[in-house]
C-alpha cells in the first residue's frame, strides 16, 4: 500500500472503497461550512443532509432507530469531508484531530456513543491510523431542522 503521503492518495482511496464525497451542504444560516486556521481545518456542525435535504427527521430512539442515526451519522462525516475537501482539498489531510458528534435523543436514550460510531468507523476506514480521533458524543434535545444527528470535527492538513 502507497504511503499516504504520495500525491492524490486519499482521492484514490475513496475510489477503491467506492465512497464519494458529496457536494459541500450550504449553510443554513450564517456560517461557512469550514475554516481553515494554521495547519487545522474545522468544520460548522454537518447534519445528514442528501440532495439538499435531511435524510431523517426526529429524536435517536424514538422516531429514529440508533442503527438508523448511525448511518445518518457517516452522511454527516462524509457532509464534513466533503467541506474539507472543498476549502483545501481531500488529498491535503494529515489526520483527523477530533470528532463531535451531536445526538438528539429521546428522553432515557443513552446509546450516543454507538450513534457517533458510524462517523468514527468511516473515518477509519478512509483514513486508517490517521482517522483515529479524540471524541466526544454529546446527547441533546434539540438539533437544527429536527434533525437526529449532527457532527463537526478538526482535521490537520497539510502546511
Amino acid at each position: 500500500m502507497p504511503d499516504s503521503d504520495t500525491p492524490g492518495y486519499w482521492t484514490r482511496k475513496l475510489e477503491q472503497l467506492g465512497i464519494e464525497l458529496p457536494t459541500v451542504v450550504p449553510p443554513v444560516a450564517n456560517y461557512v461550512p469550514a475554516v481553515r486556521s494554521g495547519a487545522y481545518v474545522f468544520t460548522s456542525g454537518q447534519l445528514p443532509m442528501v440532495d439538499g435535504a435531511l435524510a431523517a427527521t426526529g429524536k435517536v430512539g424514538a422516531e429514529v432507530s440508533p442503527e438508523d442515526a448511525a448511518e445518518l451519522a457517516r452522511r454527516c462525516a462524509l457532509n464534513a469531508l466533503a467541506a474539507v475537501d472543498g476549502l483545501v482539498g481531500i488529498d491535503s489531510v494529515v489526520r483527523i484531530v477530533k470528532v463531535v458528534g451531536f445526538v438528539s435523543s429521546a428522553p432515557g436514550f443513552g446509546g450516543q456513543p454507538a450513534v457517533v460510531n458510524g462517523a468514527s468507523d468511516v473515518l477509519g476506514e478512509i483514513f486508517g491510523d490517521s482517522g483515529v480521533h479524540a471524541r466526544s458524543a454529546v446527547g441533546v434535545s434539540e438539533l437544527p431542522l429536527d434533525a437526529p444527528v449532527e457532527v463537526e470535527m478538526v482535521v490537520e492538513v497539510e502546511g
